[in-house]
């Protein structure tokens, strides 16, 4: 049976610097992290990464290299007061947001981790020289070959077999770019002429399952870290998505492939299922074909175009909501207003996807590109056009393109405020984040599923937080509220 999705969104942000971080990304992601860390925390929590695993793969086995490298224990972690994780990842500065109720809820604490990172640009620049900055942007390309990730979780049953779940999810991730791509100027990796492509990081993966996120990526990661219960849970984690500048295609995004993968969970799908030949082609297929007319190659030889085979997952979705697995996404409101979404926006890209312009970035970003192309008759390889497209990823509200074309907001700017600090009520991070801002001092360390306290003897105490779904405001917030001491807190835990 399906259970309550659960999703985080991390975000590795570009970054380019002038001044004396110029040459070096990842000094330049660590000033800025701390530059925020500093205004806002007379104490820095650490990242505890003491349980960790990444080389632990979901189809049975733990490569060799499986413990976290040196060099990310090393570099600036924060954990806020949101529950978020604020740090360097590589040479990125990243946002992982807390862990969220709903597909809206997910979408509103991405959208906090914008305002984070504009937060964290305006600080340093204080401490900067005058022809000094440090400037992120939200996309995934950086036009010379690299790639970073904006990437998905998802909590889901350990009981679903993985292979079942990349059989019947596979299809769907590869064609629901068409309203989830941000859009790109030109293509990488690839010797084909494409002028203007639907997806930023299609152009990068080589294999349909694996565990690398940074070489021959996976469009299936079998990462498997689940963060929680491992008897009981997954963490599906995709690696395959487009940072959105628009809030509506996160949320379309998020809130589909919660849906899809509650129907996988309680085989709700299509009885005649199918499978995609060579779904690592044909993303990129789908992502070079802006005019949406490619056909998809099934393994019987059939062809299928990416909408029709959105409208298919859409239709699966409708009656499963009908039966009631609006429940797994946060309730049956966001279910009504996710299908909603859904089949308007299908049926604009069946018609004239330029009718998008407000909702999906690539339409927005590809109307702005080519306006300023024929205005000044330029080539599409024109380096204009490239400095257009990354400027329409600058999260700087004065700056960024994106605010030219008038994207439809989901919240207001209050709603956003609120979530840089105020941790989601739905999950466990209600808890992790509270007990940070009321007990800074008696916090050692903290991660998903533990909190470390300093009690002031010679031990310390961890706390286990195995399961998602507790340490909600319903179930902590009178007990956090009404203890005075962090060892009064743990006393009534453990009672």
């Amino acid at each position: 049976m399906a259970i309550k999705k659960i999703i985080g969104i991390e975000t590795e942000y570009g970054i380019t610097a002038k001044g004396k971080f110029a040459t070096n990304p990842v000094s330049a992601s660590s000033f800025l992290v701390n530059s925020y860390a500093h205004e806002m925390f007379e104490k820095n929590t650490k990242w505890d990464f003491t349980d960790e695993q990444p080389g632990r793969d979901a189809r049975g086995f733990l490569a060799e290299s499986s413990g976290v490298p040196l060099i990310e224990t090393q570099l600036i972690n924060v954990v806020l007061y949101n529950g978020a994780r604020f740090y360097v990842d590589h040479a990125h500065p990243e946002y992982s947001s807390p862990e969220c109720g709903s597909p809206l809820e997910a979408t509103l604490y991405d959208a906090a981790g914008q305002l984070v990172l504009r937060k964290a640009m305006a600080k340093a620049k204080e401490s900067l020289n005058d022809n000094e900055e440090i400037v992120v942007y939200k996309n995934n390309s950086d036009g010379k070959g690299n790639s970073y990730g904006c990437h998905e979780n998802y909590l889901m049953d350990r009981t679903i077999p993985f292979s079942k779940i990349v059989d019947e999810i596979l299809p769907f991730l590869v064609t629901r770019q068409i309203f989830c791509g941000a859009g790109k100027v030109g293509c990488e990796n690839s010797k084909e002429q494409i002028e203007f492509q639907i997806s930023q990081r299609a152009d990068f993966f080589e294999e349909i399952v694996g565990l690398e996120t940074t070489t021959k990526r996976p469009l299936v990661n079998t990462r498997d870290e689940p963060h929680a219960n491992s008897d009981k849970f997954r963490r599906l984690h995709l690696i395959l998505g487009d940072a959105n500048m628009s809030q509506t295609s996160t949320f379309l995004k998020l809130g589909s492939t919660a849906l899809v993968l509650a129907m996988i969970e309680d085989n709700s799908l299509f009885s005649n299922a199918f499978r995609l030949a060579d779904p690592v082609r044909e993303i990129k297929r789908v992502s070079h074909d802006i005019n949406l007319s490619h056909l998809l190659t099934t393994d019987s030889a059939d062809k299928i175009s990416a909408i029709d085979i959105q409208y298919r997952f859409l239709e699966a979705a409708q009656n499963y909501v009908l039966r009631g697995g609006g429940e797994f996404v946060g309730g049956d409101e966001i279910a009504k207003n996710i299908l909603e979404l859904w089949e308007d926006t299908l049926d604009k890209l069946a018609v004239d996807p330029m009718k998008l312009n407000g909702t999906v970035d690539w339409v927005a970003k590809y109307r702005l590109v080519s306006a300023y192309r024929q205005r000044h008759d330029l080539k599409w390889n024109s380096d204009k056009l490239a400095a257009i497209d990354l400027q329409y990823h600058d999260i700087r509200e004065e700056k960024s393109l994106a605010r030219l074309a008038n994207l439809e907001t989901l919240f207001s700017t209050a709603e956003i405020r609120a979530a840089e600090n105020e941790p989601p009520h739905s999950t466990r991070a209600y808890f992790r984040g509270k007990i940070l801002s009321k007990w800074p001092a008696n916090i050692v360390s903290a991660n998903w599923d533990s909190i470390v306290f300093d009690l002031g003897g010679k031990s310390l105490k961890k706390i286990p937080m195995l399961d998602p779904m507790k340490g909600s405001f319903e179930i902590v917030a009178n007990l956090i509220d009404e203890t005075k001491t962090v060892a009064e807190l743990i006393d009534k835990l453990e009672a």
